[in-house]
């Protein structure tokens, strides 16, 4: 092909002009087979031929325009491409709609090894998930550019050389890219680490992680546990290292911006190493968590294993700092004693505290220092029982003193501060995003309120009957019965079971409702499915399961991620009424409050009666349901309460 194409740009004749074809500017190959080769294009008019790009070899082929100038080769790639056998240069794919850059997770294929049509060349991770990279053609696998663990890689980064022949391997042993064509790709900026190491230490130490010195194993990386996750906190490691981990088996805890979910092991092996320790915060998506080994004896190998790209992630486990500062301000003789609290925090383990969510809560509610609490539990986790027979201790004074000099620089001042004052509690990753999406919510979403006033009569004594009925451990709540009114109310009225996506109003044909249940990391909201076609017993069951698996935090995705109308309820604490906080992309959410007793007007002796009646406030999206909309939702709701027998209709 090459000899062709000398000669073909020695003649000088009147074929067609022949120039090079380049792909549009933001033009996207995305879905295109990865292979490619080199091809010839035409303009009428001209002499002289040039090469087109590198373009996919069939399908998908992206805009292509002419590049201003005159017939020519490209100079810089002619001659690259000339000095080595015919090879094909195998760029990083656009494998997701969003992705803009990948990680080589795995190389699945070695230097030298032949690839058939549908191998599995490499495990690219993406921004949504790890993704196989399959070969389309038979071919042989010459150099890898870009080795296992580089993070960041752009999309159209050159990531291997790939031959026709397998004797034209040995002429890619020495290959580099060369600095015109180093642009793109992540896989160069290794050399220049040397002069470049104190700018860029965290880019590079990733591809030196798996280094060939180290047996064959496998690093785990921070997955994506929710569809708005980009961070996750290690909350507790269920394996030690050297365990032999069997497929299913539960590895580590993790808190993600949703709940706290368990992260299964997929292949059996061992763990060899730990990289994250328990309770690191902010952990990125693709983090290498740990390393997995086939053999057992391949463990000591990674003893002193390090990947630099944890490095950076290390420094949020590090709170303490303030203590030496705090020491050093004060000039009274407090300096002696602000060194004992370190010691006291030294115990746990590198200086962060378990406790349980309960715990937690309870110590927040009494004003208890967590770092002066002994736990009884589990590798010291610190539990309900723990709070409840805390006694403080006399060392405590010192801490109040440690504390304010960060935020007074007066010492007297932090002399005088009493202790237990105030509690710094670390905010977690849910609680987050609870801030960032109710704030979106508030700032974008148009919110407009109605109130209703419901008698509770008829309903209060149906659930007195039923629940002589029901099984002796099974008793319906008021908040049933409004779940079920709910549901109905919205099959009615179908435009407030409706979401907001922007480009379309999405018009829901199921009702699934999502349950708003308080815990001690913060709001959920677990969901019940088709709730309009459930009977109360049902929906009293899956209440009753998902609010017990919410304040446990053993929630599943599936199980909190989505619903189409909210309910939430704080009749349970006296609460008369409020106005609930929309929850995206939902367009109303009901706000439940009290049944209190009342005087109505009967037709009776006396004139009036006493009833019970209950207030909820609805709150709607302006932007997908207009006020009379949600005025007759809201009708349709107080019907199905105030005549219960029409919710069988």
């Amino acid at each position: 092909m090459w000899r062709v194409l000398a000669k073909r740009v020695a003649q000088q004749c009147a074929a067609p002009r022949r120039v090079r074809l380049l792909p549009a500017p933001g033009a996207s190959l995305e879905g295109a087979p990865w292979r490619g080769r080199a091809s010839w294009g035409a303009v009428a008019g001209g002499s002289g031929g040039g090469l087109a790009s590198w373009g996919p070899r069939r399908g998908g082929e992206a805009p292509l325009f002419l590049q201003e100038g005159k017939a020519r080769l490209q100079p810089g790639p002619a001659r690259h491409w000339c000095s080595y056998p015919a090879h094909q240069k195998v760029p990083l794919p656009a494998l997701s709609p969003t992705m803009q850059m990948g990680t080589i997770a795995r190389w699945e294929k070695k230097e030298g090894d032949k690839i058939n049509e549908g191998d599995l060349i490499a495990e690219v991770e993406t921004d949504k998930a790890t993704v196989g990279f399959e070969s389309l053609e038979e071919c042989y696998l010459a150099k890898i550019l870009v080795p296992e663990g580089t993070r960041d890689v752009p999309i159209g980064a050159i990531i291997c050389i790939t031959v026709d022949k397998p004797e034209l391997i040995d002429a890619f042993k020495s290959y580099t890219l060369d600095s015109s064509a180093t642009a793109p790709p992540a896989s160069v900026p290794p050399p220049p680490p040397a002069a470049a190491a104190p700018p860029t230490p965290a880019a590079h130490p990733s591809a030196q992680a798996p280094g060939s010195s180290y047996p064959p194993h496998m690093q785990i990386l921070l997955p994506a546990l929710s569809p708005t996750m980009t961070m996750g906190t290690v909350q507790r490691w269920e394996k030690k290292v050297g365990e032999k981990l069997s497929e299913g088996d539960l590895l580590a805890e993790i808190e993600t911006d949703k709940a706290t979910i368990g992260f299964e092991v997929q292949e059996e092996g061992y763990l060899a190493k730990i990289l994250v320790s328990e309770g690191t915060r902010d952990v990125p998506l693709g983090t290498p968590l740990c390393i997995i080994v086939e053999k057992e004896s391949d463990i000591p190998a990674f003893a002193d294993y390090k990947d630099a790209g944890v490095a950076d992630i290390k420094p949020p486990v590090l709170p303490p700092p303030p203590s030496p500062a705090a020491a050093a301000t004060p000039t009274p003789s407090f300096p002696s004693q602000p060194a004992a609290p370190p010691s006291a925090k030294v115990p746990g383990q590198k200086g962060r505290v378990i406790v349980s969510p309960l715990a937690k809560k309870l110590a927040a509610e009494k004003g208890i220092d967590l770092s002066q609490v002994k736990g009884t539990g589990p590798d010291g986790r610190i539990t309900k029982k723990d709070i409840e027979s805390f006694v403080p201790s006399k060392v405590a004074p010192p801490r109040a003193a440690e504390a304010p000099p960060l935020a007074a620089p007066a010492p007297a001042a932090a002399a005088a501060l009493p202790t237990g004052v105030f509690t710094d509690i670390p905010i977690s990753n849910i609680r987050k995003v609870i801030a960032q999406r109710l704030m979106l919510s508030k700032q974008t979403i148009p919110h407009y309120y109605l109130s209703v006033d419901v008698d509770m009569g008829e309903i209060l004594v149906l659930r007195k009957e039923l629940n002589q009925e029901m099984p002796q451990n099974t008793k319906l709540s008021v908040n049933d019965f409004i779940i079920k009114a709910s549901a109905l109310a919205c099959m009615k009225v179908p435009e407030a079971n409706s979401s907001w996506l922007d480009t379309v109003i999405r018009q829901n044909h199921v009702v699934d409702v999502s349950v708003a249940v308080s815990t001690p990391a913060g709001l959920i909201t677990p969901i019940v499915f088709n709730a309009h076609i459930k009977g109360l017993a049902s929906i009293n069951k899956d209440v009753v399961t998902l609010a017990t698996k919410a304040r446990e935090g053993k929630l599943q995705p599936h199980e909190f991620q989505g619903g189409t109308f909210t309910v939430s309820n704080l009749g349970m604490y006296g609460i008369k009424n409020f106005s609930a906080i929309i929850n995206p992309p939902q367009a109303c959410i009901l706000a439940v409050g009290a049944s209190e007793k009342r005087l109505v007007p009967a037709d009776n002796e006396k004139g009036f009666d006493v009833t019970s009646v209950m207030s909820v406030t609805l709150s709607c999206d302006h932007r997908v349901v207009d006020g009379a909309v949600g005025a007759q939702w809201l009708a349709e709701f107080k019907k199905f309460l105030e005549k219960p027998a029409t919710m069988l209709l």
